[in-house]
């Protein structure tokens, strides 16, 4: 794909497919999740922030209620889906690519919102990296419908209720478990933040994080090894979860504090202990952490972000040979903390570096990757970006 941007590149492509200019573009980016993983879904607290990278979506306003969608791959050429119309759409209607934008039309159906549209898309989200590709293409749809439909939301006040109509396209009409973090992040993220997100009463807090002016740098690694939430033992994991809240009688995991733990383990069967575990542990985690950016020590997570790896590795079993090697290979350079980010199962890993020593990390990875056989990973600088909007 060319060196132009996601909005530049998709009404370009709405002009190639469609002989017009869109009537707008909008567009939402990826995110890393600095800490807390898994623990969205069990109510409990999530410290994401997005990437620069976005997903953009151009469109025009139809007078029916057919929606098209085009996408632009990264061998810059256009791939239109079938066509659908919005009161016919139902889960399992639509599968592949095109079920994500079809999914949040049928979201958005159910709040009055209907009419027609034809939409192209780019970006430059890596997919399948665990960087919530997903939940990028899903919030610049959803923005895109509603202002196509003219329900801009100009000063943001709906997107948290935006990002759960999303979160819905994928739970119910794709059929992917997630929670509602990818899609929170996307909406509601600031530049220059981190979001510290109360899941269960909704609660979000924008936590400063300038990395770059403490010297430091959230080196993302791309391990390229693919993963996908439907085809994982992600909702494995999750309905484990839920049966130990049930068996505790507790309405989710978010219930259950370190001092309580202990008990819980006793009373639990032994399979769903380290998972129990893990969410309690990383709740924690993420509320030292978000004390640890307000006192402007960031460079104090590194050992939380070493021990939330630690948990997924061992207790929630989430992460591969080369998340694994991504993490042992940083550390071992020098790097303050580095754990998996996303759902696992392969996708990114994120260091927290010193900027003097990013470059001898990246060496290193690059040589262990090499070493062991497999493809070279990707690697950039995340920076706290700007959530979605229209361009």
């Amino acid at each position: 794909m060319t060196a132009a941007g996601p909005e530049v590149l998709a009404a370009e492509a709405f002009r190639a497919t469609h002989g017009r200019a869109p009537d707008g573009v909008w567009s939402a980016p990826g995110r890393v999740n600095l800490i807390g993983e898994h623990t969205d879904y069990n109510d409990g607290f999530v410290l994401p922030f997005a990437l620069p990278h976005r997903i953009a979506a151009a469109g025009s306003a139809r007078a029916d209620q057919v929606l098209t969608v085009s996408t632009l791959g990264s061998d810059d050429r256009i791939q239109q889906a079938d066509p659908v119309t919005i009161p016919e759409l139902a889960p399992g209607a639509d599968t592949g690519w095109s079920a994500y934008p079809a999914g949040v039309a049928w979201v958005l159906r159910q709040h009055g919102v209907d009419r027609g549209a034809d939409l192209v898309l780019a970006g430059d989200v890596p997919t399948g990296a665990g960087l919530s590709s997903s939940a990028a293409l899903e919030c610049a749809v959803a923005l895109a419908l509603l202002g196509l439909a003219g329900h801009e939301d100009p000063d943001g006040a709906r997107r948290a209720e935006i990002a759960r109509w999303t979160q819905r396209a994928e739970n119910e009409f794709v059929g992917v478990p997630t929670g509602v973090l990818d899609q929170t992040a996307s909406m509601c993220c600031v530049r220059g933040h981190a979001l510290f997100l109360d899941v269960r009463s909704g609660d979000a807090e924008q936590v400063p994080f300038d990395a770059a002016a403490a010297g430091l740098s959230v080196l993302v690694i791309d391990t390229r090894a693919k993963h996908a939430h439907s085809e994982s033992g992600y909702g494995d994991r999750r309905r484990g979860t839920e049966q130990a809240a049930d068996l505790l009688g507790v309405k989710a995991l978010r219930d259950i504090g370190p001092e309580g733990l202990a008990a819980a383990q006793h009373t639990l069967p032994e399979p769903l202990r380290p998972l129990v575990r893990h969410v309690v542990t990383e709740n924690r985690r993420v509320l030292d952490a978000v004390e640890l950016l307000k006192a402007g020590q960031l460079a104090e997570i590194g050992p939380l972000l070493d021990a939330s790896h630690d948990s997924l590795r061992d207790d929630y079993q989430v992460s591969c040979l080369e998340l694994d090697l991504a993490v042992d290979a940083a550390r071992q350079a020098g790097a303050l903390g580095a754990r998996m980010t996303g759902g696992g199962f392969g996708g990114s890993a994120i260091a927290l570096v010193r900027e003097a020593d990013r470059e001898g990390i990246e060496a290193a990875v690059h040589t262990r990757f090499e070493q062991a056989g497999l493809r070279a990973p990707r690697m950039f600088v995340g920076v706290p970006s700007a959530g979605a909007g229209r361009a």
